[in-house]
């Protein structure tokens, strides 16, 4: 089944959500490790390292508040997800280094909230 025109407009808006944090992690000296890692528990939107450690961020774009912060959006189950996902990313790399979770919260005038440790 194709995906609804409301669908379509929040997988535009996540991926360029998804953009401005590629940017913005970059500019603060982060190295992007992977986009979008899909796994069979999921998927990271962004993993970077950060001197010595690696950071799995979730990101949620909002055009408004309506639904309240971006961050509360990332519930027991996304977290509890990430941990799965973080695990699964180990034994594939074969390293398992200092690790946090972080939450980048993008809104519509292009801001940028940055969470680390968030959970």
């Amino acid at each position: 089944m194709p995906d609804s025109p409301q669908d379509l407009h929040k997988k535009v808006l996540g991926k360029k959500g998804e953009r401005l944090v590629v940017s913005y992690l970059k500019k603060q000296g982060c190295k992007i490790l992977k986009t979008n890692y899909s796994t069979p528990f999921g998927e990271a939107d962004i993993i970077v390292r950060e001197g010595d450690e690696i950071a799995f961020v979730e990101v949620k774009t909002r055009t408004g508040d309506g639904y309240g912060a971006p961050r509360e959006a990332v519930g027991d189950t996304k977290q509890r997800r990430y941990y799965q996902i973080a695990k699964y990313y180990w034994l594939q790399t074969g390293e398992e280094p200092n690790a946090r979770f972080d939450v980048a919260e993008v809104y519509a005038d292009g801001r940028i909230e940055y969470i680390k440790n968030a959970f």
